[in-house]
């Protein structure tokens, strides 16, 4: 992967170690963060390495709940 920041869904499936398709899937149905390039007859989307390491880290979890103490 190059040092872009801008990666193309090949470099994003890659990142996520998926198959592009699901990179594709997951941008149309919104579960990623994705951009389309404006101005291209065909959609090309682009995708932030930020945005998805983001949709790696997992929200925190309050260790109280579940009654421990």
């Amino acid at each position: 992967i190059q040092n872009s920041e801008w990666l193309t869904a090949n470099e994003a499936a890659r990142h996520l170690r998926v198959e592009p398709r699901t990179i594709l899937m997951w941008a149309r149905t919104r579960h990623i963060k994705g951009y389309v390039l404006s101005g291209t007859r065909r959609i090309t989307w682009r995708f932030l390495r930020s945005d998805l390491d983001a949709t790696l880290t997992a929200p925190a979890v309050l260790s109280a709940i579940g009654g421990s103490n």
